[in-house]
């Protein structure tokens, strides 16, 4: 003889699947997110923020710099402005790389 599932029992299940379809939407939003920066990272990565044309990496003082061929932008990573001022402390152009630091906030 069958019986028919009593009404706690059935909002147990209707809350284990709630939870279940929670579990899975979120999971589904995390993939959906990290596609979108996947794309985003490959459609902009060595390009200038400027003009979109394809940067090239160069040597400055000993550090490699993304210089647009385009617009002739300079693009530094972090960290790499301050190796520039080390290796021209002692050079002419220390005073006009400190005023770029200081109008950047490093």
């Amino acid at each position: 003889m069958l019986q028919k599932p009593s009404e706690k029992e059935q909002e147990y299940f209707l809350q284990q699947e709630l939870a279940r379809l929670k579990e899975l939407r979120e999971q589904h939003r995390q993939k959906l997110e990290e596609e979108e920066r996947r794309r985003l990272k490959e459609m902009h990565f060595m390009h200038c923020p400027k003009c979109g044309q394809s940067m090239e990496v160069t040597q400055l003082q000993g550090v490699e710099v993304e210089v647009c061929p385009g617009c002739g932008g300079i693009f530094l990573d972090a960290g790499e402005l301050d190796k520039v001022l080390e290796e021209n402390r002692r050079g002419p152009f220390t005073q006009a790389l400190a005023a770029v630091r200081k109008v950047f906030g490093a």
